[in-house]
């Protein structure tokens, strides 16, 4: 190894440079590997049509994703997100802790659960396991009224599996 000498700092880091993705060890799997990628999961009109939605519109995109829609029931909220390295378990303790109403459901043969804000009944995630590694989830939350959010984030969950298998 070479040290490498950084103009500005005062300690040496050791090491070589590799290409990106050569790192071996725990890292993500090669499903949804480039940073934002998993964002385009499931295209937009795809998006759109499961919540029901004439259209949506991308909104913001970072360790989550999210993308607001309009329709004949109003306005559409929907997120997904993609943890590499998460568990359902956990997903489960969380919305626990949070008050959620769970319950245990299958996605295309998939252990999943169903989440629910208590009192909200216009809103609901699904959560499933990844088709390699972790997990990932949709949130729909209709403001006004509309289709099931239930079914809207289990069909999104359905297409992210059947697009990523």
């Amino acid at each position: 190894m070479v040290p490498a000498l950084l103009t500005g700092c005062t300690r040496t880091i050791e090491g070589s440079a590799v290409p990106e993705g050569a790192g071996g060890g725990d890292g993500p799997g090669p499903e949804f590997t480039r940073l934002l990628t998993e964002c385009d999961a499931v295209a937009d009109e795809k998006i759109a049509e499961a919540v029901g939605a004439d259209y949506v519109y991308r909104g913001f995109f970072g360790a989550i994703c999210r993308w607001d829609g309009e329709g004949p029931s109003g306005v559409v909220k929907i997120t997904f997100n993609w943890f590499e390295t998460g568990s359902l378990d956990h997903e489960r303790a969380a919305a626990e802790e949070l008050g959620y109403e769970i319950e245990n459901t299958t996605i295309e043969g998939r252990r999943a659960l169903q989440m629910r804000r208590p009192g909200d009944p216009l809103s609901c995630g699904v959560s499933s396991g990844a088709s390699t590694t972790g997990i990932f989830g949709w949130w729909v939350q209709y403001t006004s009224g509309g289709a099931d959010p239930c079914e809207a984030a289990a069909t999104l969950a359905r297409l992210t599996l059947n697009l990523s298998s």
